[in-house]
């Protein structure tokens, strides 16, 4: 018997970044928006912990107890004292090390799917304390649609979208750390005074309205400047974009994957082939959202 549960992509419209704390981690307002790229997560009985991954960048994903899918197979059994004794196989086509959640969506999709293969019939509430235990991003992978992220991120309100918006990725040609740019997000900030993270009125208003244009003119992303230091490539592809004619460019939170907001379908395709031709990027991507969160398919 086995399970398969389909998780999305994110990106981050606003990422407004507080000074660091004394736990390490930074106090955040973090609006997510869930977008139609997929990792599936297929959970079956077996005799021991096992994970395989296929797909784009696979060779990148760890196969050991790190990976955040297994971790949450780990955690799950434990508290219903059981042995985690499950394949857990990836079926990858988030962006690795992409600033997209990859890793979330994967730590979600497996929790959802071992709860369902063992009938552990765990609660909401329990799935997203996990979720929270296992990264700031995972809980939003749980959840989907739109949410303001507070705390370092996994305290979740859930957000009104009026609207579908449509959006461009670039892929880089390699990854970025997440604890890499905070520190270089810290480095940059030195000295000076690190307003506390607020989530803008403006792009909730946005959201709420499904308006693209005002939508442009609010998003931001507080990692970007550091992204940029380290990968100053990414300047020539957001500027690709521009050109091309999107709305708003972005790095997508820590990157390297850079975002790009088009007023509908077809002006993101029309988009998406301009950064194919513009050598900026190793591949782009069109996807749409809100779209949900885990779900079992």
């Amino acid at each position: 018997m086995s399970v398969t549960v389909r998780v999305p992509a994110k990106v981050n419209v606003q990422l407004a970044v507080g000074a660091a704390r004394p736990d390490g981690f930074h106090g955040l307002a973090n609006v997510f928006l869930a977008v139609g790229l997929y990792d599936e997560v297929t959970v079956t009985a077996a005799d021991e912990l096992r994970i395989t991954c296929t797909g784009p960048d696979a060779g990148q994903v760890p196969l050991d107890r790190t990976n955040l899918a297994a971790r949450a197979a780990l955690v799950l059994a434990g508290r219903y004292g059981r042995e985690a004794d499950v394949h857990l196989h990836i079926a990858k086509d988030i962006p690795v090390a992409g600033g997209m959640a990859g890793g979330s969506a994967d730590g979600a999709g497996a929790l959802l799917a071992c709860d369902a293969l063992w009938g552990t019939g765990a609660s909401r509430e329990e799935l997203l304390d996990i979720c929270a235990e296992l990264g700031s991003d995972v809980p939003f992978s749980l959840v989907g649609g739109a949410a303001l992220g507070t705390g370092r991120g996994e305290q979740l309100t859930e957000l009104e979208v009026g609207g579908t918006f449509h959006w461009v990725f670039a892929m880089a040609s390699r990854g970025l750390s997440t604890p890499a740019v905070f520190r270089e997000f810290d480095r940059l900030g030195e000295g000076r005074d690190i307003p506390e993270p607020v989530a803008s009125r403006d792009l909730l208003d946005a959201l709420a309205k499904g308006d693209a244009d005002a939508l442009a003119a609010t998003v931001s992303n507080d990692l970007q400047p550091a992204a940029l230091s380290l990968f100053p490539e990414l300047a020539d592809t957001l500027a690709a974009g521009r050109a091309a004619g999107a709305l708003a460019t972005l790095v997508s939170g820590s990157g390297p994957t850079t975002a790009f907001l088009a007023r509908d379908a077809e002006g993101a395709e029309a988009v998406a082939g301009a950064l194919r031709a513009s050598g900026t990027c190793r591949a782009v991507r069109t996807a749409s959202g809100p779209v949900p969160g885990a779900t079992v398919v």
